[in-house]
């Protein structure tokens, strides 16, 4: 049987995914902080979803992190991420000249439970994630589009990774999501 996770899902649930996350929801399986994944032994897992998560972690941490989520990937295991994307964000203020619209993707702020704030540290455009996923151990960087992983069961799942400009628009509107993928390479500890 497959295994997947869902890591910082928040109130999002994946049917057949475990899912992590440090906030207190009914469907959380496993209360705890994603940087760490003591839960799963290596190689337990065919996939991974991280959906605007990873830009919570510093530039300083991300590389452990990622090779904290490789390893529980099964070799060629799947990393699924989505990340505000700063070039198309860039290129959003540049047309509108509107502030308001990039703020929150660029620095955003949650708390997932009382007493916790946490902030976006850091924010990606597709060549410097790739970059961190390959000195991550991890191989065939390429990005994703919801409108074909999210289909049976998950259909009508709508997240960040469907984050569009204008909002919700998403025949005709700008896609500040940066969606990729990437296989943890099999030859590699």
């Amino acid at each position: 049987m497959k295994r997947f996770a869902h890591l910082g899902c928040g109130k999002r649930r994946l049917e057949g995914y475990i899912h992590v996350d440090i906030a207190d929801w009914p469907h959380i399986d496993y209360r705890h902080d994603i940087r760490t994944l003591p839960m799963f032994e290596d190689g337990s897992l065919d996939g991974i979803y991280a959906s605007h998560v990873l830009e919570y972690f510093d530039r300083v941490e991300v590389v452990d992190v990622l090779r904290e989520w490789r390893r529980t990937l099964r070799p060629g295991g799947l990393l699924r991420l989505a990340v505000p994307d700063f070039a198309a964000l860039c290129g959003l203020y540049r047309e509108t000249g509107r502030l308001d619209l990039v703020l929150g993707p660029l620095y955003g702020r949650w708390s997932p439970a009382a007493g916790v704030v946490i902030h976006h540290r850091t924010t990606y455009d597709f060549d410097s994630l790739a970059q961190l996923l390959q000195e991550s151990g991890f191989e065939k960087v390429r990005r994703w589009d919801w409108r074909t992983v999210f289909t049976g069961p998950h259909a009508g799942y709508d997240d960040y990774s469907q984050a569009y400009y204008p909002h919700m628009d998403k025949d005709n509107g700008r896609l500040t999501s940066l969606n990729v993928e990437a296989e943890k390479a099999g030859d590699r500890p």
